[in-house]
């Protein structure tokens, strides 16, 4: 596999194991030919897309975001592309609407035949976390926001104010794996009856007085938990992943390929979960032979989930927690 380098043309985002997806949907793109398209169901700063245009001169790529402002700034770096990029602005799960009313020839190549490739990487995007006016990192003071699309929905200072002592411990826990989530929602009871939450750097605060001193020693940062299930939560991220696993399913053709890239045990807990259940026979065990309709859908591409190299994640850190698992779609009998 090439070395990735350490910047992306100037475009302050590095495309995470960007070769080693290019490796993986590449059989799907070769075997559609000038039919394969590609969906990048989260575009971001359009690294991964610009990549798969380059290296697959025949396909053209649908690209999601629900943010205008990335989805604008990716248009610009992807206009050289012309028709073989198309833009869709929503969230992810907005799959299947988008490939049925699509307007242009990618969109009609897909009703035509079906998906070459689905790559989902579910990592926040750089560009989103560089913008500290979107309150993504906790290692700055900024608005309580955390949306990724800052025209739509509550914001993670709603989430403070206003969730009960329950759904905020649940929150934590559920999304963050936060062992003092009981703890941490009732010290966010307790500070915000004295004024609402709006920057970060209060409920940072509040966090360090509230974990203790021996985990804060060992557990990394103490308010990576807390901004990870007030994202997911305020996003509803795995309310999309769970929604778009079976429309991806369903829109790959025959040979067509799926790649996800997740960044926490709950996201990849849903891929594997749903790719198991596509690669595997419902035809009752002991049985001579398989059940007409019975038989796997999908096989594994990937022997359990792949990591980065220890080289790549010496040059972007972003990469070490990303977990990537790929199945293909099998010709049906």
């Amino acid at each position: 596999m090439a070395q990735e380098t350490a910047t992306d043309n100037g475009h302050g985002h590095i495309p995470v194991m960007r070769d080693r997806m290019g490796e993986l949907l590449r059989p799907a793109v070769e075997r559609f030919g000038p039919h394969a398209v590609i969906v990048d169901g989260t575009l971001g700063a359009g690294g991964h897309t610009e990549y798969f245009l380059d290296t697959f001169p025949e396909a053209s790529v649908i690209g999601i975001d629900r943010d205008g402002a990335a989805l604008a700034q990716a248009g610009e770096r992807l206009a050289r592309f012309g028709d073989r990029f198309a833009p869709v602005r929503g969230r992810f799960d907005c799959l299947a609407e988008s490939l049925r009313d699509g307007t242009g020839p990618v969109f009609e190549t897909v009703r035509a035949h079906g998906l070459a490739g689905a790559f989902f990487d579910l990592g926040v995007s750089s560009m989103q976390l560089d913008q500290e006016e979107r309150g993504f990192a906790y290692r700055v003071d900024a608005p309580l926001d955390m949306r990724m699309d800052p025209s739509a929905g509550i914001t993670a200072a709603d989430v403070l104010n206003t969730y009960s002592h329950g759904d905020l411990a649940h929150v934590l826990k559920a999304y963050g794996d936060e062992r003092f989530a009981g703890k941490i929602a009732s010290a966010v009871l307790d500070e915000r009856e004295k004024a609402p939450f709006d920057t970060s750097a209060r409920l940072v605060e509040l966090l360090y007085r509230v974990i203790p001193a021996a985990t804060r020693r060992t557990g990394g940062h103490p308010a990576k938990r807390t901004f990870q299930a007030l994202r997911v939560e305020v996003n509803r991220e795995l309310d999309a992943l769970t929604n778009v696993l079976p429309m991806v399913a369903e829109a790959l053709g025959p040979g067509g390929r799926a790649v996800f890239m997740s960044y926490q045990s709950h996201e990849d807990k849903l891929v594997k979960r749903a790719f198991t259940e596509w690669t595997t026979s419902k035809t009752p065990a002991g049985l001579p032979t398989e059940l007409p309709g019975m038989a796997a859908e999908f096989r594994m591409v990937t022997h359990g989930a792949e990591k980065a190299s220890v080289a790549e994640v010496e040059v972007n850190r972003r990469a070490a927690p990303v977990r990537v698992r790929a199945v293909e779609k099998l010709e049906q009998q």
